[in-house]
C-alpha cells in the first residue's frame, strides 16, 4: 500500500467514506492520529504501537548468563528443525502466516528462526508469535516510539547492557534471540508467571490488556 493510497483512505472526501455517513469525520482526534500512524507502519514501519522494556539493574551473573545466551553464534543443532514436529508446525505456521508474509523463502527463514530461538530459550513458539503479532504486526522493521526496534520490539539498550558493540537490532536472528532470552529472564523473576512476565516485557507490569492481548492472539491465530 503506498502513501498515495492510505491518503485516499484517509480522505473524508473519498466516496467510501460519504457512503458511510462520514466515518473519518465521526472518528476522534486520538483514534485518526492511531489510524494513520498504524497505516504508515504498514508502508514503512514506523513507528510500531507497543510498550517497551524498562531498564533495571541486574546482578552480574544473570548479565554474564544473558550475554551468554545472546551472543551473535551460528545456529547449531539444526536437527532441531528436522523432527517431524518441527517440520509439521512449520508447514502449518507458514500457511497461517502466508498472508501477512507473502514471500515463502522469508516466511521460512522466519518462522524457523522463532521455533528455533524459542526453543532454545525454553518459550513455546505459538505464544512468541503471538507476541510478535502484538509488538510488531510481523513487520521487521517496526520501530517504537520508544525506539523498540525489530519483529519483538528490544529495546537497544540491551545490546549496551548484555551484547556486543555494532550487533543490530533489525536482524533477524540476533532480534529474535533478545526477544526470546529477555521474556525467559522476565519469566525467571516472576517465578514461572507468564502474565507477569509479558508485563515486563512491554513496561506495563500489573495491567492485564497486553497480556490479555498477547495471549488472545496467540491461541486464535497460532495455537496448534
Amino acid at each position: 500500500m503506498g502513501i498515495g493510497k492510505i491518503k485516499g483512505l484517509l480522505n473524508p472526501n473519498n466516496p467510501v467514506n460519504i457512503r458511510r455517513g462520514g466515518l473519518w469525520r465521526s472518528l476522534g482526534g486520538r483514534l485518526k492520529g492511531r489510524l494513520v500512524m498504524t497505516l504508515l507502519a504498514m508502508c514503512y514501519g514506523l513507528p510500531a504501537m507497543a510498550g517497551h522494556q524498562l531498564y533495571e539493574p541486574l546482578s552480574n551473573s544473570v548479565c554474564a548468563s544473558l550475554s551468554s545466551a545472546v551472543s551473535d553464534s551460528p545456529v547449531t543443532h539444526a536437527a532441531l528443525l528436522e523432527s517431524p514436529d518441527a517440520k509439521a508446525w512449520l508447514q502449518e505456521m507458514s500457511r497461517r502466516l502466508a498472508r501477512r508474509m507473502p514471500d515463502s523463502q522469508q516466511r521460512m527463514e522466519f518462522l524457523s528462526t522463532v521455533y528455533y530461538e524459542s526453543v532454545r530459550a525454553g518459550l513455546d513458539p505459538e505464544m512468541v508469535m503471538g507476541l510478535i503479532e502484538v509488538e510488531s504486526g510481523f513487520n521487521k522493521y517496526a520501530l517504537s516510539t520508544a525506539d523498540a526496534r525489530g519483529y519483538m520490539q528490544v529495546m537497544p539498550f540491551w545490546v549496551g547492557l548484555v551484547g556486543t558493540k555494532g550487533q543490530d537490532l533489525f536482524h533477524l536472528r540476533t532480534n529474535l534471540r533478545y526477544g526470546c532470552n529477555i521474556l525467559r529472564l522476565y519469566v525467571d523473576m516472576e517465578n514461572g508467571n507468564l502474565y507477569r512476565a509479558l508485563g515486563r516485557y512491554n513496561g506495563s507490569l500489573g495491567q492485564p490488556q497486553y497480556p490479555m492481548m498477547v495471549v488472545e492472539a496467540w491461541k486464535k491465530h497460532w495455537s496448534y
